[in-house]
């Protein structure tokens, strides 16, 4: 049974709405799959809301339609059997600009199903949405989004089954008190297929749902002046061919008090989770908690950059934006790929006030040593293959300030070269019971300061624990490691180094 199968009928059964149940049938629908029932879907839903609300059911069939535009208290219930098939044509799908204005502007302007300014409305259901998505080539304007709903609230999805967009699968724009739960999502034939899209929005809830992408799985998007926040995240099972979880790339607004829980991520060729803000906007409270990836290639990758795109065309570009307060706790992650989790700010501007803990990763290894200076690369396209090779095989972290590594283990499949923790331009670090696995040194760090390094422990054969001869680094405190198998606990000349209660080699 799919996630959330049933979830649709149990709606269905609360509250039909002040117009009671109507059937597209009686309104002209055949639901034979080969003639249009645009006018009569659309029919059915005028008259709906022209009684004060209600539900309008979609019995078992495949019904072909262009796009249709949604009304307040009005909620479609697909039952199981019945397939709401959009149209290949193009033509069928009316141009539709959202007063509220924002860099989605340049994405799209038709969608199968379309609410602007609407309240009380949803799909529900155990049926079915097929975008034929395979039918459309070329750029973003000529692919329609299956779902789009803007400046509007009270909005619910539930237990609809959700495949192959031309575009976007869902983007709700502008909402507020958003309800996701018990969906599944399969889409991957065409480009940009996104599987939810949350984009300016407050009050989301997105819960038990089943999402397999060709692109990014759940996005959070900011494409205007106004923050993305109070959205809640849980009990999803994800899959993509970019990321699973994103924030970002568009960050005009900002993100503010995020949370992801209880998720498995699965075969994703780019991140499980990507915390990206480059776009301007302020990210504030971001927190992930018990994830499980199998065969993500990059489980972790946080940056603050600055393409400093404009949310509207030939307006001002935004200054560099703050991100900070992110925690990360409860994941495991078996597959990873050998470039590492890269971690980054830019020059002057400082990823602040990061918690990463009991984090277990297995990387796949086998990376070589990596000389000379990682680029910057402010302005580029945030992912996190931007870099490079990174110079280490786990995490990577730069231009940070307040960063927290409790438990944090790493594992290797084959060895690898690189420590398995780099720290450059980091400042206020403290790690705490971490087990790290390198074939040289565990830890290498450069112009880092106030390093509190505890409760750690060197793994076998380790040539040096901290390697800190790259300079710059100031008041490296070592207290109450394990470091009997370290052959050194320390290289370089670190200013004012403290080592207490360490246990060394005999």
């Amino acid at each position: 049974m799919a996630a959330g199968a049933g979830s649709g009928a149990a709606w269905a059964q609360t509250a039909p709405g002040a117009g009671g149940l109507l059937n597209v049938r009686d309104f002209g629908a055949a639901g034979n799959g080969r003639e249009p029932d645009t006018a009569a879907l659309q029919a059915a839903i005028d008259a709906c809301a022209a009684k004060g609300g209600g539900t309008i059911w979609f019995p078992a069939g495949r019904y072909c339609s262009g796009g249709l535009f949604l009304r307040s208290n009005t909620h479609l219930y697909l039952d199981g059997g019945a397939t709401l098939a959009g149209s290949a044509r193009l033509e069928d799908y009316p141009v539709r600009i959202p007063k509220f204005r924002s860099y989605t502007d340049n994405y799209t302007e038709r969608s199968l199903l379309y609410g602007e300014g609407i309240a009380n409305a949803g799909i529900h259901g155990d049926g079915a949405i097929d975008g034929q998505g395979a039918a459309f080539q070329g750029p973003y304007k000529v692919r329609p989004y299956l779902i789009r709903i803007v400046s509007s609230k009270d909005i619910s999805v539930t237990g609809v089954t959700i495949r192959d967009s031309p575009m976007w699968v869902q983007h709700y724009l502008d909402c507020e008190d958003v309800l996701i739960h018990g969906i599944t999502v399969h889409s991957l034939v065409n480009h940009n297929n996104d599987g939810i899209d949350i984009d300016c929005c407050d009050r989301v809830t997105i819960s038990d749902c089943n999402i397999r992408s060709g692109d990014d799985a759940i996005v959070l998007k900011s494409t205007a002046a106004r923050p993305t926040r109070n959205v809640a995240i849980t009990n999803c099972v994800l899959s993509s061919d970019c990321n699973a979880f994103k924030l970002g790339t568009e960050s005009n607004g900002g993100f503010q008090d995020i949370v992801v829980s209880n998720c498995t991520m699965y075969d994703t060729r780019l991140s499980g989770i990507a915390i990206e803000l480059v776009d301007g906007g302020a990210l504030d409270g971001v927190y992930a908690s018990n994830i499980t990836m199998r065969d993500v290639k990059n489980p972790l990758f946080i940056r603050l950059g600055n393409r400093a795109r404009p949310f509207q065309e030939g307006g001002s570009a935004p200054g560099v934006g703050a991100l900070r307060n992110v925690s990360i706790s409860g994941l495991k992650a078996t597959g990873a790929y050998e470039i590492g989790c890269p971690v980054s700010g830019i020059p002057g501007h400082f990823i602040e006030n990061l918690s990463l803990e009991n984090v277990r990763i297995h990387f796949t290894g086998g990376g070589k040593r990596v000389a000379g200076e990682i680029p910057e690369n402010p302005d580029a396209y945030p992912e996190h293959r931007m870099f490079g090779a990174l110079p280490a095989y786990g995490f990577f972290c730069r231009h940070v300030r307040n960063l927290r590594l409790r438990n944090v283990e790493t594992f290797l499949e084959k060895p690898d070269e690189r420590p398995a923790i780099v720290c450059d331009d980091v400042h206020e670090l403290d790690m705490d019971g971490c087990r790290i696995r390198a074939a040289r040194e565990a830890i290498r760090l450069r112009q880092v300061s106030d390093a509190f390094i505890h409760g750690c422990s060197a793994p076998e054969e380790t040539a040096v624990f901290v390697d800190a001869s790259a300079g710059g680094v100031k008041r490296l405190s070592l207290i109450g490691n394990d470091l009997g198998r370290a052959a050194r606990a320390v290289e370089g000349k670190p200013q004012g180094l403290f080592l207490f209660a360490n246990r060394e080699k005999s």
